[in-house]
């Protein structure tokens, strides 16, 4: 597995695993960890948004090598495979 496809599916696992404790207790790991920013404009510090980012681009990544494999397979097997 190359580096880069490490690197981003450990992104997309931090982003999806902070998702998970906003949802269940309001808690934004990422914003604990990296700080909150200000507070007159309720937003992130510098460093927590470029992980977000960072997070988003990875996810974009991974959709875009998922659907080049899922290419590949189809010009292997055939559209008509079935699970």
């Amino acid at each position: 597995m190359r580096v880069i496809n490490i690197l981003t599916l450990l992104l997309i696992i931090v982003g999806g695993l902070n998702w998970g404790l906003v949802g269940l207790f309001d808690f934004d790991l990422v914003s604990a960890l990296l700080g909150n920013g200000s507070a007159e404009t309720a937003t992130s510090s510098t460093a927590a948004r470029i992980v977000y980012i960072l997070v988003a681009i990875s996810a974009v990544y991974q959709i875009v090598s998922l659907s080049r494999l899922v290419a590949a397979r189809d010009s292997v097997f055939g559209t008509n495979t079935t699970y």
